[in-house]
C-alpha cells in the first residue's frame, strides 16, 4: 500500500460521513467488502483496497480509536498505537476486528472453519416426521368414549430393500466424490488466512453413498408410503380440538432412527337434544303451564337411561334444575363427571279442543271475579308482598286465546 492510500481519510475509504453512526460504519464496510475482496474482485488493486478497507473498520468501529482518529488523524493513531508503515497489521488489527463473521457470511454464507470440522453426516440415523390426522366422533362416542379403526398413510421402511435403498443382492457404495463422508470442504485464501468451507456433496446429495443400483420399489430412498389400519381408543370425556398423540406411529426413522408420532385431531359432532359446556351438559324440558303452576313428575332422558324428575309446584318458565355428577366423565379420571342441567320450558298449544277451551274460559272467569271483589283503593306493595297468581293466569290465557 502506497503513503498515498496510507493517509486517505478512512471515511472516505468507507464512504461515510464523519458524523455516521456504528450501524451505518458496519452497512458500508459490509457492502464495500463484497466488492472490493480478492476472491471476488480480480482488479489488480483489489488486494490493497480490501486491507486498507479492513483498516479503515478497525479504527472508526471501536469508539476510543475513532475519537483519537477525529482529534488527531492519522499521526494520532501512529503516535498513540506504534501504527507505522505496516499499517494495520503492526497495530494489531486482527485482535481488534470483531466482526469476522459478517465477512466470511457476506462472501461464503457463514461455512467456513478454521480448519477442519462440520456437521455430522446425513447418512446418520434419524427420527421419523410426526403424522397429524383428524377424526370425526359423535356426541355419544365423545361422552363415552369408544374404539376406533382408522386409515393411515405414512413412510414405512421399503420390506424389499429393508432400508437400505439397494436392489436386493447389490449395496450401496461410498460416494467417490467426498468418500462416504456427505460433504465435502473448499478451500479459500484470503488476507486473513486459509479457512475451509464445508458443503453437501451434490453427488451423493449429503448421504455418503450411491445406490449403482436402486431399489426399484423405494426408488433408493429406503422409505416407500404405505396404507395402514390404526385401532384407537378414545377415552371418555373427549371434545372438539382435544389432540390424542400415538407413539411411534408417524413416519419410519431413516437409517434405522426411530418413528415419528401421530396426532389424532377429534372433531365432535353437535347433538339435537343435548348441550356441552365444559363437562356439563344442558338441556330443555317441554313442559305445560299446568305442570309449571302445579308441579309434576316428569321422565327425562339423560345421556345414559331415563330418570324421574320432580318439576316443584309454582315453577317458573325458564327455572334450572340441577342433577349432580350426571354430565361428562372427565378425560382419564371417569369417576368425576360433570353436572346435568335442565331448563324449564313451557309450550304454548297453538290449538285447542273444545273442552280445553271451556275450561280455560271458566278459569278466566273466575280470575276476573276474584280481580272485581278486590279493593280498588291504590295499595302500597312492599317487598314481603308476592304478586298475585291471578296476573300469571291472565296473561297465559290472553297469549292462549288471542283475548
Amino acid at each position: 500500500m502506497s503513503q498515498q492510500q496510507q493517509q486517505r481519510d478512512y471515511y472516505e475509504v468507507l464512504g461515510v460521513a464523519k458524523s455516521a453512526d456504528a450501524a451505518t460504519i458496519k452497512k458500508a464496510f459490509r457492502q464495500k467488502a463484497k466488492e472490493l475482496h480478492p476472491d471476488t474482485n480480480k482488479s489488480a488493486t483489489a488486494e490493497s483496497q480490501f486491507k486498507e478497507l479492513g483498516e479503515a473498520y478497525a479504527v472508526l468501529s471501536d469508539d476510543t480509536k475513532r475519537r483519537t482518529y477525529d482529534a488527531y488523524g492519522h499521526d494520532g493513531l501512529r503516535g498513540a498505537s506504534g501504527m507505522g508503515a505496516g499499517g494495520a497489521s503492526s497495530w494489531g488489527f486482527m485482535d481488534d476486528f470483531t466482526d469476522l463473521s459478517d465477512i466470511f457470511s457476506a462472501f461464503f454464507n457463514g461455512g467456513f472453519s478454521g480448519g477442519g470440522g462440520g456437521r455430522g453426516s446425513a447418512n446418520s440415523p434419524a427420527r421419523g416426521s410426526d403424522l397429524r390426522v383428524s377424526l370425526k366422533l359423535t356426541f355419544m362416542e365423545a361422552v363415552f368414549g369408544c374404539e376406533k379403526t382408522i386409515d393411515i398413510r405414512r413412510l414405512d421402511t421399503c420390506t424389499t430393500c429393508h432400508g437400505s435403498g439397494a436392489a436386493p443382492g447389490t449395496q450401496p457404495e461410498a460416494c467417490s466424490q467426498c468418500n462416504g463422508h456427505g460433504q465435502v470442504r473448499q478451500t479459500a485464501q484470503t488476507m486473513f488466512g486459509q479457512f475451509t468451507q464445508v458443503v453437501t456433496c451434490t453427488q451423493c446429495n449429503g448421504t455418503g453413498q450411491v445406490m449403482p443400483h436402486p431399489c426399484t420399489d423405494c426408488h433408493g430412498e429406503g422409505r416407500k408410503e404405505q396404507a395402514k389400519p390404526l385401532e384407537l381408543t378414545i377415552p371418555a370425556g373427549v371434545d372438539s380440538g382435544t389432540r390424542l398423540r400415538v407413539s411411534n406411529e408417524g413416519d419410519s426413522g431413516w437409517k434405522g432412527g426411530p418413528n415419528g408420532d401421530l396426532y389424532v385431531v377429534l372433531n365432535v359432532a353437535t347433538d339435537a337434544h343435548f348441550v356441552r359446556d365444559g363437562y356439563d351438559v344442558l338441556s330443555k324440558i317441554p313442559v305445560s303451564f299446568s305442570q309449571l303452576v302445579l308441579g309434576d313428575t316428569v321422565e327425562i332422558p339423560l345421556l345414559k337411561g331415563v330418570q324421574s324428575v320432580k318439576i316443584p309446584a309454582g315453577s317458573a318458565n325458564g327455572t334450572v334444575i340441577t342433577l349432580r355428577g350426571e354430565g361428562i366423565p372427565h378425560i382419564n379420571q371417569p369417576q368425576r363427571r360433570g353436572d346435568f342441567r335442565l331448563q324449564l320450558d313451557v309450550q304454548i298449544p297453538q290449538k285447542l279442543s273444545s273442552e280445553e277451551r271451556e275450561l280455560l274460559q271458566q278459569l278466566r272467569r273466575l280470575e276476573q271475579e276474584r280481580l272485581a271483589k278486590k279493593p280498588k283503593t291504590p295499595q302500597t306493595k312492599t317487598d314481603e308482598e308476592a304478586p298475585h297468581p291471578s296476573g300469571f293466569f291472565a296473561k297465559l290465557k290472553e297469549s292462549l286465546l288471542g283475548h
